[in-house]
């Protein structure tokens, strides 16, 4: 039988502990210790009788895991993923992979100096729904790829803005929740390649936005649109869609459709139309409804990071990769408060 990796994590925080617990219940790996500086960390660790490290250097130096998961804040994964580069120890990196296109660029420039393998948590791309519906388009199932359309909708409940950060700009719902469904589209559509956008606080008046409306243009030709809003009882949105996280009700509904030449997809509901005999609006369409294993893409995740450690198979998600998203994103941004159309491609060149 093969050893066990030994896996840090840095930050125990909701995330962080829920990377431990699938440490715990993983074949693959064992929990090599927890970097984090808080006291309810520490109490944490103490009482799994689990090594505690006020910092994750200390762990990488004295835990010396076969790999670490970073956790923590947005801010501190660029330091973090940085010093696992240098002590040779691959990461996972939480989703963002920085706060900055330009922090993710220097990121990117250390890694392909060390040549550590680092995997940035996009988890969702590790959900089978998500593979199945990038399978369909790759296939050639709906034909060349016309027109996307992408909802974030629901409702955040009033006690959790009582996190002072969450009432700033960057705590909103564009760079905590979009950048997840931005990768989606990324990942099953291909490349956005310009942004229009607007944004609103009208219902809160705080500083950050609670509403937007996105237009996307796509590296194949396709235009979407992405219509946000965390102030809206709705059932519309890949948390409430997908059954992907149990403490989220889930509804029946899409969150995305997909639609092209030969047919269109609704995603999480997997509903394939397209038409049976001669096309045209007065043919009858067909429904194909599509049946994807069901497992813990989070789960998949720390497998598949084990996988990437040993060598065994290159990450689902790079740094550059992530990079990509994280410049629609603050495309979406610039093109919400310039008014301009904005190219992340643009944003890259800038940061590299």
């Amino acid at each position: 039988m093969s050893t066990r990796l030994r896996i840090g994590v840095a930050g125990a925080g909701l995330i962080g502990r829920r990377h431990i617990a699938l440490i715990d219940a993983s074949q693959d790996c064992v929990l090599a210790g927890i970097a984090d500086p808080s006291p309810a960390a520490k109490d944490h660790a103490q009482a799994r009788n689990t090594p505690w490290f006020a910092d994750h250097r200390a762990l990488l130096a004295e835990g010396k895991p076969d790999g670490l998961i970073i956790a923590s804040p947005n801010a501190l994964h660029l330091q973090m993923a940085v010093d696992c580069a240098e002590a040779g120890v691959p990461a996972l990196i939480e989703k963002p992979v920085t706060d900055t296109v330009a922090a993710a660029q220097r990121l990117y420039t250390t890694i392909k100096r060390s040549r550590v393998p680092m995997l940035v948590g996009h988890h969702r791309r590790h959900n089978p729904i998500i593979k199945a519906a990038r399978e369909t388009v790759a296939n050639g199932r709906l034909g060349r790829l016309t027109a996307i359309v992408g909802l974030w909708l629901l409702r955040k409940p009033d006690d959790y803005f009582e996190v002072a950060w969450r009432r700033e700009q960057g705590g909103g719902p564009l760079l905590i929740n979009l950048i997840h469904d931005i990768d989606n589209l990324r990942f099953v559509c291909g490349e956005i390649v310009e942004v229009q956008a607007l944004t609103s606080n009208m219902v809160r008046g705080f500083a950050v936005e609670d509403t937007a409306a996105l237009l996307l243009r796509f590296a194949n030709g396709a235009l979407g649109t992405v219509t946000v809003s965390d102030a809206t009882p709705a059932p519309w949105s890949w948390e409430l869609t997908s059954g992907e996280n149990p403490v989220y009700p889930q509804q029946d509904q899409p969150c995305y459709v997909l639609s092209g030449t030969e047919g269109s997809l609704a995603v999480p509901t997997m509903e394939l139309w397209s038409y049976s005999d001669s096309p045209g609006w007065h043919a009858p369409l067909s429904r194909e409804t599509m049946a994807p294993p069901s497992f813990d893409p989070l789960a998949e995740q720390l497998r598949h990071f084990c996988a990437v450690i040993a060598g065994r198979e290159p990450p689902l998600i790079s740094v550059e990769d992530a990079m990509g998203t994280l410049a629609v994103v603050e495309a979406v941004s610039e093109a919400a408060r310039t008014g301009q159309k904005v190219s992340p491609g643009r944003i890259m060149e800038q940061a590299a």
